[in-house]
């Protein structure tokens, strides 16, 4: 069985989630950062992706590498510096790592990569699969670009698995901090149409499928990691302002306000993904919050 873990991008919401379910399973976890960490029973190892500096060690003893780490894509405007940015932080990061594998022993047998939902991009209400296809946009493509890096390590003999996340809802990370806040001010209001689809998943979910990928020998390939049942904008505002008692009054923000203030970035909320989650449950996965307000409930107590 799995024990020894090399986690990148551990210091982030999820890392921090994942490495706690880790350590608590018993399991030897390790972090590669670009600083020391002070995470009690977590060695972190300091890599410069940029400069292509890695500390070696961090390979020894290790049978499974968990690849998170990129750059947020939603932190800044997405200039030309900046999306290269987002590109690099992911590929060069594996890349680096795999470098270190060809010519160093080690006992490396598997990779669990985070992707995205962005490799859909806007569909409107066409619905997603792991089989449909890309679109040209920077978003999909950087995905893209991501997953095929990934993919390098089935030339080294390693199992790769990956999952495209949706939109994680943790109260102390992400997304759903940004959108409860106007709607603790009272001027929270749906984006745009509101109408356009939202692939949500509870951050407990997605520790226990990165659990589950990491203890399945039997698991490769790509998976969505999205809840079973997608809300719109609209509904998904509707849900917050419920569970934290908030009337929504303010009408919606028009979507040539958004394209104004972030630029191409403004995909991100203005685009519509519906995303199946068919294949991750006939592996037999059980979603703890399947539904939006079961996940607002645990997250919000109410």
């Amino acid at each position: 069985m799995t024990r020894s873990i090399l986690l990148t991008g551990g210091s982030g919401s999820l890392g921090r989630h994942l490495t706690k379910a880790l350590l608590a399973k018993g399991y030897t976890v390790s972090h590669l950062s670009r600083k020391a960490g002070n995470i009690p029973g977590v060695k972190t190892f300091v890599w410069d992706v940029d400069k292509g500096v890695v500390d070696e060690q961090c390979i020894d003893g290790v049978d499974t590498i968990v690849h998170l780490a990129g750059s947020g894509i939603a932190e800044k405007r997405w200039t030309d510096t900046r999306k290269q940015n987002l590109v690099d932080s992911r590929v060069k990061s594996i890349r680096l790592i795999y470098d270190l594998l060809k010519h160093k022993q080690h006992q490396v047998t598997s990779v669990v990569s985070a992707s995205g939902i962005g490799y859909y991009s806007d569909r409107g209400d066409e619905l997603m699969f792991e089989t449909s296809a890309p679109t040209a946009d920077f978003i999909s493509q950087c995905c893209v670009l991501w997953e095929a890096a990934v993919d390098e390590g089935e030339k080294l003999g390693l199992r790769v698995l990956k999952f495209r996340t949706g939109v994680v809802l943790d109260k102390d990370g992400g997304a759903l901090p940004t959108l409860a806040k106007p709607i603790k001010l009272y001027i929270g209001s749906p984006i745009g149409s509101g109408r356009q689809w939202i692939p949500w998943i509870h951050w407990q979910d997605v520790v226990d499928m990165y659990l589950m990928g990491i203890e399945t020998g039997g698991m490769s390939g790509v998976y969505n990691m999205v809840a079973p049942h997608p809300v719109t904008n609209k509904q998904l505002t509707q849900a917050v302002a419920r569970h934290l008692h908030k009337p929504l009054w303010a009408p919606n923000v028009p979507g040539f306000v958004l394209k104004l203030l972030l630029g191409q970035m403004s995909s991100i909320v203005l685009g519509s993904t519906k995303v199946s989650a068919q294949k991750i449950e006939e592996t037999g996965f059980t979603f703890k919050y399947a539904d939006i307000d079961a996940a607002l409930t645990e997250i919000y107590g109410s």
